[in-house]
């Protein structure tokens, strides 16, 4: 099976295609400083959107996500935001997690699998 890559610099790539499977990177909002955990949350799930989409797939094929929260006391206004994304009756598998993030600006990061068939 042919693997692709696709936005990929010295250190990793954004999309990694293998098969029926698309692998993406863990994503940060893209207006990160003073954005609240779920402007932030609303950002990454959109560019989710655009990555799924450019590897030929979308968010009601997800199998397995991971989020990382820079503060847990925040997962209930996080998961406003991924209640309302998440396709109805398609949700994946999930872990969510307290973790110290790259950037102290960033306070949500999320990575997900998804099947293109």
């Amino acid at each position: 099976m042919t693997i692709e890559r696709k936005h990929v610099n010295q250190r990793m790539s954004q999309v990694v295609t293998h098969g029926d499977v698309v692998y993406l990177a863990g994503q940060v909002a893209s207006r990160a400083p003073g954005a609240s955990v779920a402007d932030q949350t609303r950002d990454i799930l959109a560019r989710i959107d655009e990555l799924l989409a450019e590897a030929g797939t979308d968010k009601s094929k997800l199998l397995a996500a991971n989020l990382w929260l820079a503060d847990m006391s925040t997962f209930d206004e996080m998961n406003g935001e991924w209640d309302k994304w998440v396709a109805e009756g398609q949700p994946p598998v999930r872990a969510c997690v307290e973790a110290k993030l790259a950037d102290p600006a960033f306070t949500v990061e999320i990575m997900v699998t998804a099947a293109r068939s």
